[in-house]
């Protein structure tokens, strides 16, 4: 990676960092579809791993006070449940697959029966949102909606949601970062002045956005956040069919 490139996404790292210092999301659904535009796979991967962590390691010290640990044990223990499974294939999927199953998860949630998505976020749901979010992490890199419905569907307030997500997150990057860094054949890397530069740009960032979380309402928060996961998943669905369809036009 160049300086030029370099400093670019550095400056979207804050932006996106920024981004989920207010909602708890999207940032990283922003960085990781301009990495993976720029990046082999497994490297994207890993320079997103190290960003979120550091993005959601500093959101969950900046507002600790409300993190619900117990969500946060239950969460982490389905992340290592998916981990161990993925780890029998070791699978990469390749750049069109991942933006394609990024954008459409959003669609995919909305079209599944109220009755069969769970009502509220106790251990059970915990667990159970592990495995499904870690095994789209793997596929993808991000969590996307699918961990934004569960906490969103929560009796909790949006400091709480934006805490206790950002705890579940470490691990989950954490797991992510393990599995392309270390597990799979074709292991990514990154210089280690730019991991520096990501994990600054990113506390810079969700510094910035926890002002604006502050003056936000609970309905403004959720109304948004829904708003903004729509467009992104739009955009990943068109980005993807586009890499789809110069595979087949190269492939025949």
């Amino acid at each position: 990676m160049t300086i030029g490139m370099a400093a670019g996404v550095g400056l979207l790292m804050v932006f996106t960092a920024f981004l989920s210092g207010i909602f708890g999301m999207a940032g990283g659904m922003v960085l990781i579809g301009v990495l993976l535009f720029l990046l082999p796979l497994p490297t994207a991967m890993v320079l997103h791993a190290v960003t979120q962590m550091a993005s959601n390691g500093w959101r969950a010290l900046l507002w600790w006070r409300h993190i619900q640990w117990r969500i946060t044990v239950f969460y982490v223990l389905g992340c290592f449940i998916a981990v161990g499974v993925w780890s029998l294939t070791l699978y990469v999927p390749e750049k069109a697959i991942a933006l394609l199953m990024l954008g459409l998860s959003p669609f995919v949630l909305r079209i599944v029966p109220e009755r069969l998505m769970p009502a509220t976020l106790g251990p059970v749901q915990a667990i159970g949102g592990g495995i499904a979010c870690m095994a789209l992490m793997l596929l993808t890199g991000v969590t996307g909606p699918l961990v934004d419905q569960l906490f969103l569907r929560s009796p909790m307030d949006r400091r709480q949601i934006v805490a206790t997500k950002a705890s579940c997150q470490v691990f989950g990057h954490g797991s992510k970062l393990l599995y392309f860094g270390a597990l799979i054949e074709q292991t990514g890397s990154v210089e280690p002045w730019i991991l520096v530069m990501a994990v600054a740009a990113s506390m810079l960032g969700t510094s910035l956005g926890k002002q604006i979380l502050e003056r936000l309402s609970d309905g403004q928060f959720r109304t948004w956040a829904g708003r903004l996961i729509t467009v992104l998943g739009l955009y990943y669905v068109g980005y993807g069919l586009v890499l789809l369809s110069g595979m087949a036009a190269w492939a025949g």
